[in-house]
């Protein structure tokens, strides 16, 4: 019989008001379905926003109940959204892949998925073993807190621009990334040439009106390449030029996310294209200089409090 345990943070972190691949599946506008029964063997946890059915050990789920506690909080920041009381969100974590794959009821292909009331995710390996669940809890943060229901675009986006951010000292700092998350693991691959126009040709970039209207090449056969486009467009409309977009990127975010509000509240796409090809090529390029300098190892991105478990 699982035991219910309560996560806290050492420092006390206060709330603050703010692939592989990895799928959204759509609910759609029917009901969400019940809570998911637990995995055999899985234990039942608590932090102050979320309950976990957990497969993994109970270090490892106090690692992943931070984290998310860390997305809630930077989330709310993020959107000026206020702490409302809510029932806690629901999250189901598998101690590794091959659990997951076993339980997988998504795409074939999925690392994780969310699909009301859930998100389910493994424990990654690695130094950053919560960035498949921190990009799944934000598709739920969108849903379930926000209310939003939008486009792969900016569904993927934002999952992707909170799922690689790193945590410091118990906070997670959107729009900081490391290198231990996913997209970011390709991100050194991008080669694009100095020509948009030639990098379209080429298939090295999705154009941006495709990505938009999601009429693009099938995503199945390209997962990489769509979600480092995702990632590195959100990047671009909250920080480019200073953040130059990122007014009319919030009120977009709010909006249905179509083509014609995208040009409304943004700009020209194949202006904007430009732009945004430009950024993305230079964060390419400076990715590939920090891993030459900086090999990969063990040691983690971030920076995080301790967690305490109590019974």
């Amino acid at each position: 019989m699982s035991r219910t345990r309560l996560f806290a943070l050492a420092a006390t972190t206060a709330i603050v008001v703010a692939v592989g691949i990895v799928l959204w599946l759509r609910a759609g506008a029917t009901a969400p379905a019940a809570v998911p029964a637990p995995l055999p063997g899985a234990q039942a946890y608590r932090t102050p926003h979320y309950t976990v059915s957990s497969t993994a050990t109970a270090a490892q789920t106090a690692r992943v109940g931070t984290a998310v506690e860390a997305l809630h909080a930077a989330f709310l920041k993020h959107f000026a959204l206020p702490p409302t009381p809510r029932p806690r969100l629901h999250l189901v974590l598998y101690r590794d892949r091959d659990q997951f794959k076993a339980n997988n009821t998504s795409s074939p292909w999925a690392e994780a998925f969310y699909r009301r009331p859930a998100c389910h995710a493994y424990v990654a390996e690695g130094a950053n073993p919560y960035h498949w669940m921190l990009h799944e809890a934000t598709h739920q943060l969108a849903v379930e807190v926000m209310g939003l229901r939008k486009r792969r675009w900016l569904d993927e986006g934002l999952a992707a621009y909170f799922g690689v951010a790193r945590i410091e000292h118990g906070v997670l700092v959107p729009g900081t990334f490391g290198k231990d998350a996913y997209p970011i693991w390709w991100l050194a691959s991008v080669q694009l040439d100095a020509d948009v126009e030639r990098d379209i040709a080429a298939g090295r970039l999705i154009p941006l009106r495709a990505l938009i209207t999601d009429t693009g090449p099938p995503i199945g056969q390209h997962v990489n390449q769509y979600y480092v486009e995702y990632w590195s467009l959100t990047q671009f409309l909250f920080h480019y030029d200073g953040g130059r977009y990122a007014a009319g990127y919030r009120r977009l975010i709010a909006s249905n996310g179509r083509l014609e509000d995208f040009e409304r509240l943004i700009g020209p796409v194949e202006a904007v294209q430009r732009e945004w090809h430009g950024y993305l090529r230079t964060l390419a390029q400076a990715q590939r200089e920090r891993e030459a300098r900086a090999p990969a190892t063990a040691t983690s991105d971030a920076t995080e409090e301790p967690v305490i478990l109590l019974d």
